[in-house]
């Protein structure tokens, strides 16, 4: 049995307000083992490298600790933290050649020349740059700088290393062979890796564990393999690799309805719960119509060298699978997965989002009938040309057919009618449920889509009801 590692470091209930009240980071808690890996991973703006600051000493927590084995270090400064930073610009010395940049800072802590030395040829071997230590970085290429950057940061013998977007300014062939480097120095030198990316690819190759952060708050902690087969919401789900995530509902032990479908899962969750099924695309089998649970047309087939991407249009829903075999635009195909393959997670909200249609005036329109709203309205900085077509706020011309609008509205925000010719939607109550103060409907409409409606009134399960949403009551995003 192996021996459970000692926590290096410990981030405790970490919060970065600043001046003007914008919270980069908020409420974080972390644990990270001793030769432990760890990536913090989402997208720009999410608090990522606040965090790793604040880690590093070069920005200091509004609340909260950060203990180094033990030690509370949250005011100290970075000199006396044992931790070192690798930056996406390197911040190499120009003037100096590799073998003064990287005994710069034993230089600086007039360490003996020759165990600078020594030191020096060692991180030079590890990055594989032995023999080189006369060249001026200005005559490197952007990895080998990059190897440079990591060799000056490793030299200090830190006890953990943050890595801030490192490989962010290398090209693609570059980035993956300094992804299966790192992990390899990371393996021989058993340091904490602290690395900050926004590259899904990135994270699942080279941690232990991934931090997936989102508005300053973790959404989710765990292994590579966690992150991607087990996504805690639909953010992670979406974020990690791509997915097809559809909002549906529990209507039996082990079954669910989603896309228009009814499928079986492994997730025993009660009957009536507004849930969200995530399935990867490549857990979407195609079949022939007539073998898949549900079918559509293909509208996309992208050849991606290793599979086809091929995108189906099944009602409102767009479903993409990844494939070996191609199809043919138009081709109509069943589309089936396995119980396995499908990932139920309880929704969070009950929000509803429905696709709606452009048509030749810029008008929006939604299951043949016409929203009082127009592109021009929803797209800020649009405008009509005077030969008739749209244009965007950067002047790319918006194609009707092309361009698909997102439509939400909240439940409470639907109201029910028995004239089911006055509601922009038709269907039939599926289910039910008291909230207490109200009750969630789910009605399943014409368009194979479930909406979920909140209403203070009793209506009868399978009642047939026109379904009022005002227009002003909805967003939208336009999706290119």
């Amino acid at each position: 049995m192996q021996e459970k590692k000692d926590n290096i470091i410990e981030l405790r209930h970490i919060t970065r307000r600043f001046e003007d009240g914008f919270e980069a980071v908020s409420d974080f808690n972390l644990e990270v083992k001793r030769g432990e890996f760890v990536t913090f991973l989402g997208p720009s703006g999410c608090g990522k490298t606040t965090t790793l600051r604040m880690i590093a000493g070069f920005d200091l927590p509004t609340d909260g600790q950060i203990l180094l084995e033990g030690r509370d270090i949250t005011s100290l400064p970075p000199y006396e933290r044992p931790i070192n930073t690798v930056f996406q610009r390197y911040a190499l010395f120009p003037h100096m050649n590799i073998y003064e940049n990287i005994a710069f800072g034993l230089r600086q802590k007039k360490m003996k020349e020759a165990e600078i030395k020594r030191k020096v040829e060692k991180v030079l071997d590890l990055v594989d740059l032995e023999g080189f230590e006369g060249r001026a970085v200005t005559t490197l290429s952007g990895g080998q700088q990059q190897r440079i950057a990591i060799a000056r940061a490793l030299v200090n013998e830190p006890a953990i290393l943050l890595l801030d977007e490192p490989l962010g300014a290398l090209d693609l062939k570059m980035r993956k062979e300094m992804q299966i480097e790192l992990k390899q120095m990371h393996d021989s030198l058993g340091i904490t890796f602290i690395y900050v990316t926004h590259d899904q690819e990135e994270a699942l190759t080279m941690s232990d564990r991934i931090v997936v952060m989102s508005e300053g708050k973790t959404q989710q902690i765990g292994t590579p393999e966690d992150i991607y087969n087990e996504p805690k919401n639909a953010f992670v789900a979406d974020f990690i690799g791509e997915s097809n995530i559809f909002n549906g509902i529990m209507i039996g032990k082990m079954k669910a309805r989603f896309c228009g479908g009814e499928f079986t899962c492994v997730d025993d969750v009660e009957e009536g719960t507004h849930i969200t099924a995530v399935v990867r695309p490549e857990d979407v089998e195609i079949t022939s119509p007539e073998k898949g649970i549900i079918r559509g047309h293909v509208i996309s087939v992208i050849f991606k060298g290793m599979h086809y991407e091929i995108t189906i249009e099944s009602g409102r829903n767009e479903i993409v699978a990844r494939s070996v075999h191609t199809a043919t635009v138009g081709d109509v195909v069943g589309m089936y997965v396995d119980p396995d393959n499908i990932h139920i997670m309880i929704a969070e909200d009950h929000t509803n989002y429905f696709t709606v249609d452009i048509n030749s005036e810029y008008r929006l329109e939604f299951n043949g009938k016409m929203l009082d709203t127009s592109v021009t309205k929803i797209i800020p900085g649009s405008r009509r040309q005077p030969d008739g077509t749209l244009v965007d706020g950067h002047g790319e011309t918006i194609d009707p057919a092309r361009t698909k609008i997102t439509a939400s509205i909240e439940p409470q925000d639907i109201s029910m009618t028995d004239k089911v010719e006055e509601g922009l939607i038709e269907g039939y109550i599926s289910n039910l449920i008291y909230k207490g103060d109200h009750y969630s409907y789910v009605i399943h409409t014409d368009l194979e889509q479930d909406l979920v409606v909140d209403d203070e009134y009793l209506w009868n399960m399978d009642d047939h009801v026109g379904l009022i949403m005002p227009v002003e009551k909805m967003s939208f995003k336009l999706n290119r």
